[in-house]
C-alpha cells in the first residue's frame, strides 16, 4: 500500500528564507536557521499525526526574477500544497546600488508572471505572500528615506498581488516597527535587511498567526 504524501509546505525567497540551509539530506540543517525552521518545528510537532513536510528552497541573493527562472525545478516540480514567498529586498538593493541588474525594476512584472504560472499549473496550491520589510540601521541608514519609499512601494505591490491572486498576505513591517520600540532596530535586523535570531522569531510568529493550522487543509 502506497503511503500518502504528507501535506507539503514550501518556503521560497532570498537569504532571509535561505538561512544558510543545507544543500544535502542532512536533516539537522536542511531547513536553515531562520523562520522556516521555527515554523516547521512548531507545526510539525502540533500536527505530527499527519506528518507534514516542510521544504526550504530560498537562495541568498535572489530577486523575484531569479525565483521565476528556477520556479519549475524549485516549486512546480515539488507539487507543494502551500507555497510561502518572501522576496523583494534584493530587487530594491540592486536598484539602490545602481547595479546593472537593477537598471529596470521588474519586481511587480516578474512577481505577477510567477503567480499567474503557479495558479495555472498548481490551481489547488495555497499561496502565502509575505510582506518585505526594513528597519533603519546598518546598510539602510544611508539614504533611509529612499529605502523606505522603495520598500513601501514593494509592500503595496505584494498586498495588491495577494488580493488579486487570492493569496494569504502576511504583514511584517508593522511587527518590526513595534519590536523596534522595545529594543533598538539592530537587535531585530542587524544590518537593516537581515534578521537576527529574534528577528526570525518575529517573522515566524506573524506567519503562524496569519497562516498557522487553520489554513493547512486536512491536518486539523
Amino acid at each position: 500500500m502506497t503511503e500518502t504524501k504528507g501535506y507539503t509546505v514550501l518556503f521560497q525567497g532570498d537569504s532571509i528564507t535561505d538561512g544558510a540551509r543545507g544543500r544535502n539530506d542532512d536533516l539537522n540543517h536542511i531547513l536553515g536557521h531562520g523562520y522556516p525552521y521555527i515554523i516547521a518545528a512548531k507545526l510539525g510537532e502540533e500536527l505530527a499525526a499527519s506528518k507534514p513536510i516542510f521544504i526550504n528552497k530560498g537562495i541568498s541573493g535572489n530577486r523575484v526574477s531569479d525565483l521565476y527562472a528556477r520556479w519549475n525545478e524549485d516549486a512546480i516540480a515539488l507539487q507543494p500544497d502551500l507555497i510561502s514567498i518572501l522576496i523583494g529586498v534584493n530587487d530594491l538593493w540592486r536598484t539602490m546600488s545602481g547595479e546593472p541588474s537593477g537598471a529596470t525594476d521588474r519586481f511587480e512584472r516578474a512577481y505577477r508572471h510567477l503567480l499567474e504560472e503557479t495558479k495555472e499549473v498548481l490551481p489547488n496550491a495555497k499561496l502565502v505572500l509575505m510582506e518585505p520589510f526594513l528597519l533603519k540601521t546598518g546598510a539602510t541608514s544611508e539614504n533611509w528615506e529612499e529605502w523606505k519609499a522603495g520598500i513601501n512601494r514593494y509592500q503595496e505591490t505584494v498586498r495588491k498581488l495577494a488580493d488579486q491572486y487570492g493569496a494569504i498576505f502576511v504583514p511584517l513591517q508593522e511587527a518590526f516597527n513595534r519590536a523596534a520600540e522595545v529594543a533598538e532596530p539592530a537587535y531585530w535586523i542587524w544590518d537593516g535587511v537581515h534578521p537576527t535570531a529574534v528577528g526570525h522569531q518575529v517573522i515566524a510568529k506573524e506567519w503562524l498567526k496569519v497562516v498557522g493550522e487553520p489554513h493547512i487543509a486536512g491536518l486539523n
